[in-house]
């Protein structure tokens, strides 16, 4: 599942890095929480390798 936003991916990114052990998951907030409680680290690593060209800063509400 490719990341709507570069937001997204950034969130993703940091998901990514606390489910690896790199950083803490305490330091996780928002959206990025979320994403390392529920998605898988496949998933994460999806998201977060999404091409950033060409996406909008933050993702349309209605989405």
């Amino acid at each position: 599942m490719p990341a709507k936003s570069k937001a997204q991916q950034k969130a993703a990114g940091a998901a990514l890095s606390a489910k690896r052990g790199e950083t803490k998951k305490s330091d996780l907030k928002g959206a990025s929480k979320q994403m390392a409680a529920s998605m898988s680290e496949k998933e994460l690593h999806d998201m977060a390798a999404t091409k950033r060209k060409g996406k909008p800063e933050t993702a349309a509400k209605d989405d």
